[in-house]
Formats: C-alpha cells, structure tokens, sequence
C-alpha cells in the first residue's frame, strides 16, 4: 500500500476485514495449543463426537462441540455519528481465534475450557489506545445456560498501528453429567442479552476454532 495516504490504508483494511468475516476456516491445534500448553488430546480432533454416553469412564472419550457464535454477538462497532457509515466508524472488535478443550471427569461431569482472541481494528474515524471488549463464554444445554462468566479484555493498539489483539482464557466450566452429551459452548461479544425466543444457532465461521490439549495427560 504504498503511496497511499493513511485514512486510504485505513480504509482499504476496513474493506478486507469486512469482506473477509465468515471466511475463516477452522484448524487443529495452533496458536491455543501452544497457550494452553502440551499434553494429551481433548476429543481426538472430532468436534462434535457422538452422542451415545460412553460404557466406561475414559478422559479421552468426551463430547467436545465446537464454540458457537450468537446471532449479534459476533461484532462490536463504534462510530463517530450514524451507525453504519463506514467512513465514521472509529473501531471494530471481532473474534480472532476460539478454541475448546474437554476433559470428562470420574463423576461423569465435563470441565471445559475455552479461549478467546479477539481484535480490534481502526476505522477511518479511529485513533489509537485502548480499548475493552465484553467477552461471555457460556455452556447451554437445549438453549437453556448451564453457566455463564463474563470477561472483559483489554485490547491495546499502539500509536501507529491500527489494530491489536487480547485474549482471555476461561478455565472453570463444569458441564454436570446429565448435561455432558449434547450441551453447547457459546461466546459473544457485548453485554448479555435479555431472554428471548430461541433462535437457529450460527457456528462460529468468522473465527478460526481449534483444539486444544488437556495439560498433564
């Protein structure tokens, strides 16, 4: 982008970010791997795993479901006016990467952990600094939550750069044993929403999703 002023490099990247947002395509292991460290593997690379319950206890033999994103939790933008004109728009933070692991217990119960990476990018109408993002990382069985912890991550972007990276690990979900086949982890960015009707769940294409292992096995 050479020869291009500042506010055209800004927007150029805007559009390549818009443009991209769903494209991204899930992976195995990667950059949670390495932050959740070595070891063993959480559902053998399956994702969704089948749902018969398992004849015995095995910490290898667990439902694992690939993190889901909420319709309207995906993004968070901010303009300098009207919303979406996009030549106003100062920020936008979207998810980077996501990734789960599952780890069966001896009681039948499921610990999960899931981290999350998200990004903040400048609009034309941005400056740099920082930034938070209110991140909730849920587990819910038939659309109704089983637990729910909210998070807020810092999100710095230097002078002279337009965008930055933050990423939260959550490390205390316990899905109960009548819950551990078939529940759903769900992340969205934003405050909580109020109940309503349940709605067609989205997988969550606009973040790459990997699995992660389970330290010490």
């Amino acid at each position: 982008m050479r020869g291009m002023t500042t506010t055209a490099r800004l927007a150029a990247c805007l559009g390549l970010v818009l443009a991209g947002i769903g494209g991204a395509q899930a992976e195995s292991g990667g950059f949670f791997k390495n932050l959740f460290g070595g070891g063993g593997s959480g559902d053998g690379g399956g994702g969704g795993g089948n749902l018969m319950a398992p004849k015995a206890f095995d910490p290898n033999d667990v439902y694992c479901p690939n993190v889901f994103v909420p319709d309207g939790g995906a993004a968070i933008q901010a303009f300098a006016g009207a919303a979406g004109d996009n030549a106003r728009l100062r920020h936008q933070i979207v998810f980077s990467r996501l990734s789960r692991e599952c780890r069966a217990r001896g009681d039948g119960s499921v610990s999960v952990r899931v981290g999350v990476e998200v990004r903040a990018m400048l609009g034309p109408a941005g400056a740099p600094g920082r930034f938070e993002a209110p991140v909730t990382v849920a587990i819910k069985y038939n659309e109704q939550p089983v637990m729910s912890r909210p998070h807020r991550v810092a999100i710095p972007i230097p002078a002279g750069t337009a965008q930055g990276e933050g990423t939260v690990i959550e490390n205390d979900l316990v899905v109960p044993a009548d819950k551990a086949w078939g529940y759903d982890i769900e992340v969205s960015l934003g405050a909580p929403k109020a109940k309503s009707v349940a709605r067609r769940r989205k997988p969550a294409a606009e973040a790459v999703q990997s699995e992660a292992p389970v330290p010490g096995q």
